[in-house]
């Protein structure tokens, strides 16, 4: 479990320290075709379809490879 949490936490600064310095690098992050936007004068509702989709993709992945 610490082993675990060591790499979760070492992932998350990655993409933290790779959105600081390149701020537009995940700027398609959420505007793919199949997100859903609708935005009014009150109000704006979002759902990343797509985005969600390929996330859950990338993470399959990786713990399929990480855990053989």
């Amino acid at each position: 479990m610490p082993k675990t949490l060591m790499i979760i936490g070492g992932v998350v600064l990655a993409i933290g320290v790779l959105t600081h310095f390149l701020p537009n690098a995940f700027s398609w992050f959420g505007r793919l075709p199949g997100d859903i936007r609708i935005e009014n004068e009150n109000s704006k509702i979002y759902f990343p379809i797509t985005t969600m989709i390929i996330v859950s993709i990338v993470l399959s992945l990786l713990s399929k490879v990480f855990t053989r």
